[in-house]
C-alpha cells in the first residue's frame, strides 16, 4: 500500500508499505479521511530521523477485514477509529477494567497511523459513525473526544465560566464541548482572524487576542474580577506563557485543564496557583468517564447537525498531495484551520 512518512529533511514522502494483516481480534481499515494534527506538526520539528512506520492519528475509514474472533459482520462497517488507546489496548490490564484505555501496560506495537491506505487497530477501538456523517466529521472524532475528555475531566458544571487557550483544533473543538456540555460564558484566545470568527460560530461568546493583557481585562469586565471556574490550556509548546495566563485567567479555588504537550522542560511559579488554591488537571487522549466513553459523546455531537463543527475542515488534500497539506496546515496564511488528508 502507499503511505506517508516524514523523511527525516523536512518533507512529508509517499512510499510503498506492506499491507497490515489481521491478528486475532483485530480489524483492518481502509481509510477514507486523517486529520493532520497540530502534534504531527510538531513531532516532525522535532525528528532527527526518518520515520519507520505513518503517523497519522485522526482517522476514519471503512472496516476492510477483520482477524480471528471478531464479528465478520462488522466489515463494511463506517468507522471512527481510536487509534492511541482502545485500539492498541490489551482489554484486561487494570487500567482497560476501568475503561482508561490510553493507559493500558500492555499495549500491542502500533504498526502505522491513518497517512495510509490501511490502518490495524483492535476491533473494539473502531467506532461505528452515522450514516449522516461525513468523512470530514469522522476524522474529528478524536479531537473532539480530546476536548471533552477535558472539559469532562475538568468536571465542569452547568452555567460555569470557561476560558479557553488556543484557537487550533482542540480549542475550537472544545468550545464545541463546553458549549454542548452546558457551559455559560466562554472566552477564548485566538491568534488569527479565521480562528476567531470560527470560535465564535462554534458557540464562544468573546474571542481575543492573547497578547497585552485583553484577555484578561475581558474576562475581568465579565466575572466581576473573580475569572473564570474552569479554564482549558490547548496550545502546550515550549513556553510558560499560556500557563501563567491559565493562573491569572481563573478565580481563586478554580480549574486548570491542560490539555497542550508541553514537550520542554519549564521553570514556572507554582506560588500563584498555591495560593490561589487552583486545581491543575492534566488531560491525555480520552477514556470512559461514568460508563460513557469520550468517542461515543464526540459521535453523537457530530452526528447532531445542529453544530458546525465541520466547518472547521478548510482544506483537503489526495494521499499523494500530503506534503503540501502539511504545507497549508504549517502555514495560516492560507486561511487553513483544519487540513486533512483525503482518500477515494
Amino acid at each position: 500500500m502507499k503511505a506517508g512518512f516524514y523523511d527525516g529533511n523536512g518533507q512529508m514522502i509517499i512510499q510503498e508499505h506492506p499491507d497490515p494483516l489481521p491478528g486475532d481480534g483485530d480489524a483492518i481499515i481502509q481509510v477514507k479521511a486523517t486529520g493532520i494534527c497540530g502534534s504531527d506538526l510538531l513531532m516532525n520539528n522535532d525528528k532527527e530521523q526518518a520515520d519507520e512506520v505513518p503517523a497519522g492519528h485522526e482517522v476514519t475509514g471503512i472496516i476492510a477485514d477483520v482477524g480471528v474472533g471478531v464479528d465478520r459482520e462488522m466489515i463494511g462497517k463506517r468507522v471512527a477509529i481510536e487509534t492511541i488507546g482502545q485500539g492498541l489496548a490489551c482489554s484486561t490490564c487494570w487500567y482497560c477494567r476501568m475503561g482508561q484505555y490510553r493507559q493500558c501496560e500492555n499495549k500491542a506495537q502500533a504498526e502505522g497511523g491513518g497517512f495510509a491506505e490501511y490502518i490495524k487497530r483492535k476491533a473494539i477501538g473502531c467506532y461505528e459513525i452515522s450514516e449522516s456523517m461525513t468523512w470530514d466529521e469522522g476524522a474529528l472524532v478524536e479531537p473532539l473526544a480530546v476536548s471533552i475528555h477535558g472539559i469532562r475531566r475538568g468536571t465542569m458544571n452547568g452555567g460555569e465560566t470557561v476560558a479557553i487557550l488556543g484557537a487550533g483544533t482542540i480549542g475550537l473543538t472544545a468550545v464545541l464541548a463546553a458549549r454542548q456540555l452546558g457551559a455559560g460564558k466562554i472566552f477564548i484566545t485566538a491568534r488569527h482572524e479565521q480562528q476567531a470568527a470560527m470560535a465564535l460560530s462554534l458557540g464562544a461568546d468573546y474571542a481575543c487576542s492573547p497578547e497585552g493583557g485583553e484577555f484578561q481585562d475581558l474576562i475581568g469586565a465579565h466575572t466581576n474580577g473573580r475569572g473564570v471556574d474552569l479554564t482549558v490550556e490547548t496550545v502546550g509548546g515550549k513556553s510558560n506563557t499560556t500557563l501563567i495566563q491559565s493562573v491569572e485567567s481563573t478565580r481563586m479555588q478554580g480549574r486548570i485543564v491542560i490539555l497542550g504537550g508541553f514537550r520542554t522542560p519549564l521553570q514556572f511559579d507554582w506560588l500563584g496557583p498555591l495560593l490561589k488554591e487552583q486545581s491543575i488537571i492534566f488531560s491525555s487522549c480520552y477514556g470512559i468517564i461514568n460508563g460513557y466513553h469520550d468517542y461515543e459523546m464526540a459521535i453523537n455531537m457530530l452526528a447532531n447537525k445542529s453544530n458546525s463543527l465541520s466547518n472547521i475542515v478548510t482544506h483537503k488534500y489526495p494521499l499523494e498531495d500530503i506534503q503540501q497539506g502539511f504545507e497549508c496546515a504549517y502555514d495560516k496564511t492560507t486561511g487553513s484551520i483544519k487540513v486533512q488528508i483525503h482518500q477515494e
